[in-house]
């Protein structure tokens, strides 16, 4: 690498070591901030390990707690990364409760079908998915969605320190080959572990890169 030529990675590392702030949560999108910087939306079902990933990803302990409490699971919660500000994480309400009331479920896809469709500034989304259970109907479900508003994401599997190597080896090419039959889905997965922080220094790298696209 040249003396002029930037590691990404590096930069990546500092930023998310950086000042990160929680901004605010929006239950519709009239309270939606301005969109003055690049989003990068995380979806999921609910206990995919959501929380622990945005924590691991951005070096703290509590940080996606601070918007979880009672009442806010049916928003959009976003997170300010850097000052002067780089970019916006967006943590999407968890999906796929079992015994969610279906007006609630309602509301979750209006908001969130309206959030994909009319935010200029949001750049990319990432799909967390279990390892241990692999790609469910609710995900691919989110994943039609996503192509249909023209939202490039990633797939992530969360939770890879919980099943051996070559069962996750095996749910990675499961989720490679679904992801290829989906117009918006980027062919780059990532298998991580909030425990050990595997893939946690690429995913980082990757939310970077998207928000400069």
């Amino acid at each position: 690498m040249s003396a002029g030529e930037e590691d990404i990675g590096e930069t990546a590392r500092k930023l998310f070591a950086g000042p990160i702030e929680f901004l605010k949560s929006a239950p519709g999108l009239q309270y939606l901030p301005d969109p003055t910087v690049p989003e990068i939306a995380f979806a999921g079902r609910s206990n995919v390990g959501k929380s622990s990933l945005l924590n691991a990803l951005t070096n703290r302990n509590k940080l996606a707690r601070t918007s979880n409490t009672p009442g806010r699971t049916q928003e959009l919660n976003f997170f300010d990364v850097g000052k002067p500000i780089v970019l916006r994480l967006v943590d999407m309400p968890g999906y796929g409760f079992a015994e969610a009331p279906k007006d609630m479920v309602k509301r979750w896809r209006f908001l969130i079908n309206d959030y994909l469709r009319g935010r200029q500034v949001l750049k990319r989304a990432l799909v967390l998915v279990d390892s241990r259970h692999g790609l469910k109907d609710v995900d691919r479900d989110v994943m039609a969605m996503l192509d249909a508003a023209a939202v490039s994401y990633h797939l992530v599997l969360t939770k890879g320190d919980k099943i051996k190597p070559s069962a996750l080896a095996d749910v990675l090419e499961a989720a490679r080959t679904e992801a290829a039959k989906h117009p918006a889905a980027h062919p780059t997965l990532f298998a991580t572990s909030s425990e050990t922080g595997e893939g946690i220094a690429d995913l980082r790298t990757t939310v970077l890169e998207a928000a400069r696209t």
